[in-house]
């Protein structure tokens, strides 16, 4: 079933002058084209999580069973404002070839591509190195990590990288939208700037508002391979993946595998290796039935101890 995205609910609340921009900002984001969305009243909700089922037995005639009950747990989601705004020069803006709405479309257009960018990094890595102190919790710091990772094993420093396995949901991973999915660039402004010296000048002004927040719902929504590097034998591999995937309780798979153009090489590779015929294999787009999506916003950077 078809999941509503950032661009549906962009539509939906009508954000006319957000949508043409997400559509082509977004193309090389996989996990907001791909991911769930939901909208919320406010700015964070409490969900209900099952953390354990009850013990269950058989038992003999006149004789009892013990009571149990699940374990639940509530576990608050919280959406942050994201906030990018632009001023740029009325004189150099008048004075360009097609116009300045033109100019400033050119500048929105790149405002929406950084916020969109920075979304997209948040989703992995939170608050830490490759996210944003100030944004929302990433996979990172949901995922298990004792018994849904794989360790590929890399050595050299600062040169890790991962792929992430993704199921998307309601009750798994989804992007959340507060402020009933508040997505709006206003229209432009004339305003009074000034520049480093406090002369004023005549300028454009506009800005991007959004809550953006991240669910996960169950610790079997999400796993990782982790250390991911260019040393030999250190890369991506079907082997790999494999393992990966039997992390996942039975009936219950991924969506998504996501990775750098690093990982998926390094994957294309191995493949050649190892088919019969020697002949370069082509660019993987899936592994054991799951779709593989390159993206931008995970690094070959990664520190070892993440």
């Amino acid at each position: 079933m078809a999941m509503p995205t950032l661009l549906d609910i962009a539509k939906a609340n009508a954000a006319d002058a957000a949508i043409g921009l997400i559509d082509e900002a977004a193309k090389a984001h996989p996990e907001i084209t791909m991911g769930a969305a939901r909208t919320i009243p406010g700015t964070q909700y409490k969900t209900l999580v099952r953390t354990g089922l009850p013990t269950v037995a058989f038992r003999n005639a006149n004789e009892g069973s013990a009571v149990d009950k699940a374990a639940y747990e509530n576990r608050l989601v919280e959406t942050f404002i994201l906030n990018p705004q632009f001023e740029v020069d009325k004189a150099v803006a008048d004075a360009y070839v097609d116009g300045w709405e033109a100019y400033l479309a050119l500048e929105a257009d790149g405002q929406m591509e950084a916020a969109l960018q920075k979304l997209a990094a948040v989703f992995y890595y939170g608050r830490g190195t490759g996210g944003d102190a100030k944004g929302f919790p990433g996979l990172l710091a949901a995922y298990d990590s004792t018994n849904m990772v794989v360790d590929a094993g890399g050595t050299t420093g600062d040169t890790g990288s991962s792929l992430w396995a993704v199921k998307f949901g309601p009750k798994d991973v989804q992007w959340v939208y507060g402020q009933n999915g508040e997505l709006s660039m206003p229209d432009v402004e004339t305003v009074r700037l000034t520049d480093g010296s406090g002369n004023p000048y005549t300028g454009y002004r506009s800005e991007l508002t959004a809550y953006p927040g991240l669910q996960v719902g169950s610790v079997y929504s999400i796993s990782r391979i982790k250390k991911l590097t260019a040393d030999s034998g250190k890369g991506l591999t079907d082997a790999l993946i494999a393992t990966l995937l039997s992390k996942f309780p039975v009936g219950r798979r991924p969506d998504v595998m996501l990775c750098t153009r690093r990982s998926l090489e390094q994957l294309r590779s191995s493949r050649t290796a190892t088919n019969a015929t020697g002949a370069p294999a082509p660019i993987p787009t899936e592994a054991f039935g799951v779709p593989i999506a390159p993206t931008e916003a995970i690094l070959n950077t990664e520190a070892l101890t993440l």
